[in-house]
């Protein structure tokens, strides 16, 4: 029983996988990789001026610095150290108040990144969009308003924790040898919002999308395909590549338009995943 249990799996996984991968090629899933990856990255510097300037505004500019550190944690050291520099450097410009017309522009700039996710994820689901233009736009801008509210609370919990944690070892110096393991709770701290961000692009942005327990298997894909690609990519880096030879001084833009162009093909392929899942499902009815 269990013998023959194991090839009809095999052969489901076999099917459900082909299934994506042509649907991924059909719905043009390599363009759409290439517009979320350039839209992301020119997303990346109008969204954290935002969350400087929010941060300026609640008094505490160095928040910003923290929340760009977070967001570049979940990229490899090779590829987040270059523009992680540009970024922080954007950040020590200082800039006037929060309600101004550069902001407004930047905020909506940034919603872009958020309106390319949209787009691709409407092409894997294969759905149309018919929802008005000012709401997709509202609701783009709400993202981007949330994740720098949110980035800035996570940003102030980990200046926070580790003033915790030094006082809770104060208390029960038993605690010392675990100390080191703590350390871990930044990358803890990044894998949760990255979790949380997939969770809610799969959720809110489609036109529809399938029900919230089937959402589940693309979403694992997805974060375990990124982890593996993260890896094998900053070895490509450490070991094969050469950037600079070939791009002179624009080897560090586009490392991270590849390794975005990569992060964006695994989401895709993650909502093609489920959507393949789902017409497996209505094909075994």
């Amino acid at each position: 029983m269990a013998t023959e249990a194991a090839p009809t799996f095999l052969r489901k996984a076999r099917a459900v996988l082909g299934d994506a991968l042509s649907h991924f090629n059909d719905d043009d899933g390599w363009a759409m990789s290439s517009h979320v990856a350039l839209s992301a990255l020119m997303a990346v510097f109008p969204f954290v001026i935002f969350v400087g300037t929010l941060a300026a505004f609640i008094g505490d500019a160095g928040l910003a610095d923290r929340v760009a550190d977070l967001i570049f944690n979940a990229w490899p050291p090779e590829v987040a150290k270059p523009i992680a520099a540009q970024v922080h450097q954007v950040l020590s410009v200082h800039r006037g108040g929060l309600l101004t017309v550069s902001i407004l522009i930047t905020i909506y700039l940034a919603s872009n990144g958020v309106e390319a996710v949209r787009t691709a994820l409407n092409r894997a689901y294969r759905v149309s969009e018919t929802r008005s233009f000012l709401f997709l736009r509202a609701q783009s801008i709400l993202f981007v308003l949330i994740g720098a509210v949110a980035s800035l609370a996570l940003a102030f919990l980990g200046v926070l924790g580790p003033l915790i944690i030094d006082r809770i070892i104060e208390a029960l110096p038993q605690l010392a040898p675990f100390q080191n393991s703590f350390t871990f709770g930044g990358l803890a701290v990044t894998g949760l919002l990255l979790i949380v961000v997939l969770v809610a692009a799969h959720l809110w942005l489609p036109a529809k999308r399938p029900p919230v327990s089937k959402l589940w298997p693309g979403i694992l894909v997805t974060l375990t395909s990124w982890l593996l690609a993260a890896i094998v990519f900053g070895m490509y880096l450490r070991r094969f590549a050469n950037y600079v030879a070939t791009y002179a001084g624009l080897a560090s833009v586009v490392t991270a338009i590849f390794f975005l162009y990569l992060v964006a093909a695994l989401m895709i392929f993650g909502a093609e995943f489920n959507a393949a899942l789902a017409r497996q499902r209505e094909a075994s009815r």
